[in-house]
């Protein structure tokens, strides 16, 4: 059980209303080395996307990879009552209105697909976590258009990330950009805390509104967040996929796209530790 205001081991435990937990040096720089190994896999899927290729097949090599490097996948065997089984892969794998949460099954690749990939691992007790969305050859201008304004949106947060500021500050620059291309954020679904469990406190949401800005928190050093846009062609709206519960779909068919970002608050900026 975790105590206020003490310190355990190199963890810094502070009293605050998101309960965040900041971390030592140590800590990030093994934070760090799970996330080299995110960084693989995902280069390893970027070159290995292509039409024709089977989703299980890239599950398959993404949890080779992670075992190969001594880490352990996050995602495989994650739990859920709103779903009917643990999640049985290494990586999601979330085609075209697949926002998150996509099965890497026997579907295969189309040309004009676009595929989010997203990876966590565990190395020596501390997680790193990380997604990118990858075109499958030719894909259409508004495709295009949506993975490249997500990624920019990730950018722009990273940019905009350091001491002091509260994070609606940055959420609100996040949200803008992509409604001033006349995409869509995705609110049921946000970025979050991250260290020895992949889910920490506190909830990273990429808008802002006053229900999010009751559980505003401040940016400050020590402060690890995975940092996840995820961007909607259409409306924002989203719904389960299938009878399995885990596939999240937008509501209106469109096309998601989905980029993330291990960092750490550092004295002048971030450190990203996925990349």
């Amino acid at each position: 059980m975790r105590e206020h205001g003490r310190k355990t081991g190199s963890t810094i435990l502070r009293e605050r209303p998101n309960l965040s937990v900041l971390k030592s040096p140590r800590e990030i720089e093994l934070m760090r080395a799970a996330g080299r190994i995110v960084r693989q896999v995902l280069e390893e899927m970027r070159r290995r996307v292509s039409p024709g290729v089977r989703l299980s097949d890239l599950g398959t090599i993404a949890e080779e990879i992670i075992t190969r490097a001594g880490g352990v996948a996050l995602f495989k065997g994650v739990t859920s009552p709103a779903t009917k089984f643990p999640f049985p892969a290494a990586i999601c794998a979330s085609v075209n209105d697949v926002v998150v949460h996509g099965i890497p099954d026997d579907r295969i690749l189309d040309e004009g697909d676009i595929l989010s990939v997203d990876c966590g691992v565990r190395l020596k007790g501390y997680c790193g976590d990380a997604a990118t969305t990858l075109p499958v050859g030719r894909i259409s201008p508004s495709a295009a258009m949506l993975l490249e304004v997500t990624e920019e949106t990730l950018a722009l947060a990273l940019s905009e990330m350091r001491p002091g500021r509260l994070w609606s500050e940055v959420a609100e620059q996040m949200q803008r950009h992509v409604e001033s291309a006349g995409f869509s954020v995705v609110r049921e679904f946000v970025g979050h805390g991250i260290g020895q469990e992949m889910h920490e406190e506190p909830k990273v949401p990429n808008y802002t509104d006053r229900q999010q800005k009751k559980q505003d928190f401040r940016l400050e050093p020590g402060l690890v967040l995975a940092v996840e846009p995820m961007v909607n062609q259409g409306g924002r709206a989203v719904k389960i996929g299938d009878a399995s519960g885990w596939p999240q779909v937008t509501a209106d068919g469109s096309l998601s796209a989905h980029f993330e970002q291990t960092v750490a608050v550092t004295e002048d900026g971030v450190d990203v530790l996925t990349r």
